[in-house]
């Protein structure tokens, strides 16, 4: 659509989710055995036809930028579609983007010279699917001048978030960042609304708004904390209810922010439930990345005798399980695991081996790591706790590369 265009956000720190961002930016980290987070994204624009994307980023971007080239140079610019990877321009002074706002405000020239009248944002982070064309269509319909994505989830959940009201023209009349006792849903006291981190705004609507923040010494510029509260108050700001009977990918009511260790596990983790919130297999909805050209994966006996065996995990290409057991597991490509070793409730990154005996139970482990024969983690948490990051809920994180001594 040449009326549109897209702007992802993908340069946040993303600290919440290290060590996994020690030396990538967030929406790079492998998730699924196979993909990046920002192929979710990605995958929703190329799906619901939008072709022209701008990649904001910032942070450890080589590992992200790679991807996307390797990955993602699929639209054909004859026609005018693109995904150009945006570094930061330090257009406006000399500083790093200071807020989600401002990354946009840094790159108001391409929002002049694309001459489309809508802009959908869009942020790298999050794991979904999602037809954008119908909210544009609403915002169209409703004349909008600004849309936001949003999704009833239980109150406790809501404090993460920004949390809106709408009244009964679907027009937000309220937004709150991160509030600590959120407002209810009218019709279940238990539920919150909260921002999907989606926004589509009319082109002048945006640039107006960007400049007017630049100039305001007290804002954050951030499109919740800043941005979308000060337009509700004097423009016509809209909800788009995601989950419902519009677009290809309707009542598809799976979405998660990618923001820390245990949402990124659980996430991983929801991919083994056996009917899957979020379902790779969807054939009308196929998820694109870039994977290297590995053979299939394989199970073959050790020499002790022992048969590798697969319990309710997925496979990447290029594993080969000579001997050990692997039972609800994300496992990813050209891993190996070797006799009597064990993987109980874990995501293994690349180039991962596990040695005889070794046994592990939830971790995660990041790149390019050897266990060596007969280590045990995820048995002692004193003992864990000295060596790498575990998280809230127990999740301990094996860093890329580590060398065991």
């Amino acid at each position: 659509m040449q009326e549109t265009l897209t702007i992802i956000l993908a340069g946040g720190v993303g600290s919440r989710l290290t060590p996994l961002t020690n030396h990538r930016a967030k929406p790079a980290v492998p998730f699924g055995g196979k993909y990046r987070i920002i192929d979710f994204t990605l995958t929703n624009c190329l799906h619901s036809g939008l072709r022209r994307i701008l990649v904001l980023t910032q942070y450890k971007s080589y590992s992200l930028q790679k991807h996307l080239r390797d990955g993602w140079s699929v639209f054909n610019s004859e026609l005018g579609e693109y995904i150009s990877v945006i570094p930061p321009q330090m257009c406006r002074g000399n500083k790093w983007y200071e807020g989600t706002a401002d990354a946009i405000y840094h790159n108001l020239w391409l929002l002049s010279r694309s001459h489309a009248e809508y802009v959908i944002i869009l942020s790298g982070d999050h794991i979904y699917r999602m037809d954008y064309m119908p909210m544009l269509k609403q915002h169209k319909s409703e004349g909008a001048e600004v849309t936001v994505a949003c999704m009833d989830m239980a109150k406790n959940e809501a404090v993460s978030f920004g949390v809106l009201t709408t009244n009964n023209q679907n027009q937000i009349i309220s937004f709150i960042e991160k509030p600590v006792n959120p407002p209810s849903i009218r019709n279940d006291v238990n539920r919150s609304l909260v921002s999907m981190g989606i926004y589509v705004f009319n082109m002048d609507t945006l640039y107006s708004a960007l400049i007017e923040d630049s100039e305001n010494s007290q804002s954050s510029h951030d499109f919740g904390r800043d941005i979308i509260p000060l337009l509700i108050k004097k423009q016509n700001v809209h909800a788009y209810k995601f989950c419902n009977s519009l677009g290809r990918v309707a009542k598809n009511c799976y979405w998660r922010d990618i923001g820390t260790i245990d949402s990124f596990y659980n996430a991983n983790m929801d991919l083994l439930k056996p009917i899957p919130p979020m379902n790779l297999y969807q054939q009308n909805w196929p998820i694109h990345t870039y994977e290297t050209q590995f053979p299939p994966a394989k199970t073959v006996s050790s020499v002790t005798g022992n048969e590798g065996i697969f319990i309710n995990s997925m496979i990447a290409n290029g594993v080969i399980n000579s001997g050990g057991l692997v039972q609800n597991s994300v496992i990813s490509s050209n891993v190996r695991i070797n006799d009597n070793a064990t993987v109980i409730d874990s995501v293994l990154f690349d180039d991962v081996t596990l040695e005889k005996g070794c046994q592990l139970v939830n971790c995660i482990i990041d790149k390019h790591v050897t266990i060596p024969p007969y280590v045990k983690i995820g048995f002692n948490k004193l003992e864990d706790s000295k060596r790498f990051y575990i998280s809230q809920n127990g999740i301990i994180v094996v860093p890329e590369s580590y060398q065991f001594s």
